[in-house]
């Protein structure tokens, strides 16, 4: 099975973010897209997730290797969800009155597993990424700190179990052991079940431990250069500017209106970062 993005397009409204990206991701690997704010990185993650408040004008989003070709981009979110994408969120949301249990309970029941497995998966899981058990019944999120909200992200990556997971930013707001824990149980998936991984990030840290098998800097919604492990540590080393585009490069597609602002209530990050 293969997550296929195929001259991806799209943003906000009266914005075209991403403007053709192309990728093809395998089982067990990793791919890193880094980049400077603004290059159009969570608006990727978006695009792919079917984020409110996104559009896609041109592309496709496929999974293909087991009989027809599956289009993402026609299923809605919960859809995609049972596809096998995950998406693990730069700001993961606070959801008062619904617990971790439950939450993961309802998503094998409406999948057609068995929620009773739920409990038992999910304390495994706290415990390979250091998670506290008690943080498993508090409403998802509410008063957990920043690295916290990310183990917990990881803890349901685990449970889960999807095919693909796209980690926006997985390592903001991590302490040194709390990224170690992170990376290696995604580093794991991917050994032992076969997940494909595309990583979002602005740092080479988090590849210290999650070992990605190609790198692609995205510029100004566009993939501008791709490589090996190697790239990472040249962008740690000189930054992004050499992948800056020119003046003309920078203005807006023709017919497209200026950058607008996201909603004020908009509970997710940036959709320039």
């Amino acid at each position: 099975m293969r997550l296929v993005i195929d001259q991806l397009r799209g943003g906000v409204p009266e914005r075209e973010i991403v403007q053709g990206i192309s990728l093809t991701i395998g089982p067990g690997e990793v791919h890193a897209v880094m980049g400077p704010n603004g290059a159009g990185k969570s608006t990727l993650a978006g695009l792919l997730l079917g984020r409110p408040g996104y559009a896609v004008t041109g592309g496709s989003v496929r999974l293909e290797g087991e009989g027809d070709p599956l289009e993402l981009l026609d299923l809605p979110t919960w859809q995609r969800a049972q596809a096998g994408l995950f998406l693990a969120m730069q700001k993961p949301l606070e959801v008062p009155g619904v617990s971790l249990v439950d939450a993961l309970s309802a998503g094998f029941a409406a999948g057609g597993r068995d929620p009773s497995q739920v409990g038992a998966r999910l304390a495994e899981e706290a415990d390979r990424v250091g998670f506290e058990r008690r943080f498993l019944d508090r409403p998802l999120n509410v008063d957990l700190s920043g690295g916290e909200r990310k183990r917990n992200e990881t803890v349901q990556l685990g449970v889960l179990q999807p095919r693909f997971a796209v980690l926006d930013e997985i390592d903001s707001g991590l302490d040194v052991d709390a990224l170690r824990a992170v990376a290696r149980r995604v580093e794991a998936e991917t050994t032992e079940r076969g997940l494909g991984v595309l990583v979002i990030t602005h740092f080479s840290r988090v590849l210290t431990e999650l070992q990605a098998d190609h790198i692609h800097v995205l510029s100004r919604g566009r993939i501008v250069a791709s490589g090996g492990p190697e790239l990472a540590h040249q962008l740690e080393a000189e930054g992004y500017a050499r992948y800056e585009p020119d003046d003309q490069d920078a203005l807006p597609a023709p017919g497209l209106a200026p950058p607008v602002s996201a909603p004020d209530d908009d509970p997710f990050a940036d959709p320039l970062a």
